[in-house]
């Protein structure tokens, strides 16, 4: 009797295990809100995600924790703020830094359960993980190829200019592309997956990040006749503090006004589009290898985008600012467990996705994380849910994203406050208005409470301020209250 009932917990338990759902977890570079199903462009072209998002739940209000790729990925795989770790810049990685060293990661958890990983692509901010640290991450660390350049610039810049600073139809098959190589190596990772356990699959796709280059073909999908260009508001920045100038106080991404004046602001939006609908070929392909696999039923997909990305609006390109251009990202889950055709408005962090896989994957919840699970959200698109998104650059500056409103400290105390639902745009600093001071005190009230400064070893794109004295420094070198903003 004693021999049977032993027997009979050991089949339960491996049934339990067999139970548990294989996961697929797909990133992107630098992809702001213009997806089809997101609306944030009226003629991109995602054919892809607008499935995967028609067979999931397409969360319409997610947002990063930091727009840059290193901290914000660090925040997503750690489930840790920025703010909580001092973690700002795009150095150092995780496993350099004191308090996150030791740090059980989201692809660890999966690969200490005994779970099949492979990574490929850009999953950790490339160069952050020293390969003696990868062994615990993942079982397998497939390819990261970069994006490769043609033999001159497509772009009319001033020099000199940042390699990246450049966008235009390269190379001429798409079998050339990074993207397309990450994918083709997600596939081969999918069809050979051991059949006997689970597994986690990560494949980090580096476009519309810069350069943005794509086959010809995706170019022809945006006439240039006929773009439509994003909306811009002369003067929009009137109205904001000189400190959110500091936050992209110098950097290699161009402002409106040069690609204005050297005829790139058509031809950058016309790129990032075409690079945006070759990624969702790429993913794609992957997710047509899932469904060959026949283990698509067993498997959760989650495709999140580390941050978004300006394309002129408020005057400047790239991320590096606590708007909803740069903070709001695609977010999306699929798959068992979860409701399919659903979209959720309530406001969700990236922060939130390793609890949430922790639930759906049955593993247990860990106190140790900041963000919140989705899963009732992923049930219900309606739930209710308590907590804001809050995103942060650098220390001290934080927005506060809710449903209606966004609201923006800075270091200085200086503040931005938008309606979110009457001016989705963000032209129009509410800040001042004394009528609005109970909401302005009501979303303070959600602003970290640990506020680390930079964890040594940190660099490019550091912003320091002195409260005492008000000195501003920006990558090591002082920015004077009436120096001018950079070009």
């Amino acid at each position: 009797m004693k021999l049977t009932l032993l027997i009979l917990l050991a089949v339960i338990a491996t049934l339990g295990a067999a139970d548990k759902p294989n996961v697929l977890f797909i990133a992107i570079d630098d992809q702001n809100d213009w997806i089809g199903c997101l609306g944030g462009h009226p003629q991109v072209k995602t054919p892809h995600i607008d499935g995967l998002a028609a067979r999931g739940t397409l969360f319409t209000n997610a947002h990063c924790q930091s727009p840059l790729c290193n901290p914000s990925r660090s925040s997503l795989l750690t489930g840790l703020r920025p703010s909580s770790t001092g973690i700002y810049g795009l150095s150092p990685g995780i496993r350099d830094v004191e308090q996150t060293k030791a740090h059980v990661t989201l692809p660890q958890t999966f690969t200490q359960a005994g779970y099949h990983t492979f990574t490929c692509g850009k999953i950790y901010h490339d160069g952050s993980f020293k390969p003696k640290d990868r062994g615990p991450e993942f079982n397998t660390w497939g390819p990261a190829p970069g994006t490769g350049k043609p033999k001159k610039p497509f772009a009319n810049l001033p020099e000199p200019r940042h390699p990246a600073m450049d966008w235009g139809p390269f190379p001429e098959r798409d079998e050339d592309a990074a993207d397309y190589k990450i994918a083709s190596a997600t596939i081969e990772a999918l069809q050979g997956a051991p059949k006997d356990k689970q597994f986690f699959v990560a494949a980090g796709f580096r476009l519309p990040h810069v350069p943005c280059y794509a086959p010809q073909k995706w170019f022809d999908l945006y006439p240039a006749a006929t773009l439509q260009m994003p909306p811009v508001l002369d003067g929009d920045r009137d109205d904001t503090p000189r400190f959110s100038w500091y936050l992209h106080w110098k950097l290699p991404e161009p402002r409106l006004h040069t690609l204005k004046e050297r005829n790139e602001w058509r031809p950058l939006v016309r790129a990032y589009l075409a690079s945006t609908s070759f990624m969702d070929a790429q993913v794609g392909r992957v997710l047509a290898a899932l469904e060959a696999s026949g283990r698509a039923k067993d498997t959760i997909v989650v495709l999140w985008s580390d941050h978004g990305w300006h394309v002129g609006e408020k005057a400047i390109t790239g991320k590096n600012t606590l708007w909803d251009r740069s903070t709001r990202v695609p977010l999306i889950f699929a798959g068992p467990g979860i409701a399919a055709g659903a979209k959720c408005a309530r406001p969700a962090e990236l922060l939130d996705i390793f609890p949430t896989l922790l639930e759906l994957t049955q593993f247990p919840a860990r106190s140790d994380l900041e963000g919140h699970s989705l899963v009732p959200q992923l049930r219900d698109a309606n739930a209710p849910r308590e907590w804001p998104a809050i995103t942060t650059h650098n220390h001290d500056n934080h927005g506060i994203r809710t449903e209606r409103w966004r609201y923006i400290h800075y270091a200085d105390g200086s503040e931005e406050l938008y309606d979110m639902q009457a001016d989705p745009n963000e032209w129009k600093n509410l800040a001042a208005d004394a009528k609005l001071a109970d909401v302005k005190r009501d979303l303070a009230k959600w602003l970290p409470k640990v506020n680390k400064k930079p964890v040594p070893g940190s660099k490019s794109r550091i912003l320091l301020y002195d409260a005492a004295t008000g000195a501003v420094n920006w990558e090591g070198k002082d920015a004077g209250a009436s120096d001018p903003i950079p070009d």
